[in-house]
């Protein structure tokens, strides 16, 4: 079900806990709103939809990621660029890093580990930061 963009800065600037199992059907409804804005969106984090829970999907490459529980664990090659968002007005500079390993679980929550690089880091930390409470 495509869900209407959170745009409260206070709702959004809260730490998201943890997601389960239980969250599928947040995953689902996640990557629906993400494809119903593809033309100006590549990735979303479950608290853009009111929804507090730690899960974002995201564009890599050709293909649509699903996230459960996403942590940073090492990154490098830091650079200055400038981001927009769905639920914030305009574009703000922010730090980026060119690649991340990320630790997560897949929808059958089962834990991996891969590494990221280039645009699709960046669309991952911006995701991640969301689930931080960090607006940019």
């Amino acid at each position: 079900m495509v869900r209407p963009i959170m745009k409260d800065p206070v709702f959004l600037a809260q730490k998201s806990a943890p997601a389960s199992a239980e969250d599928r059907e947040v995953a689902a409804d996640l990557m629906d709103t993400l494809l119903a804005h593809r033309d100006g969106c590549v990735g979303m984090a479950a608290n853009m939809i009111g929804v507090n829970k730690r899960v974002i999907v995201f564009e890599d490459g050709d293909a649509y990621r699903t996230m459960f529980n996403p942590e940073i664990v090492k990154s490098s090659g830091a650079f200055e660029t400038e981001e927009g968002c769905l639920s914030l007005a305009g574009t703000r500079r922010t730090r980026r890093f060119r690649s991340v390993k990320v630790r997560y679980q897949n929808e059958q929550m089962q834990e991996r580990f891969k590494t990221f690089t280039g645009w699709t880091a960046q669309i991952i930390q911006h995701e991640i930061d969301h689930l931080n409470g960090i607006l940019i």
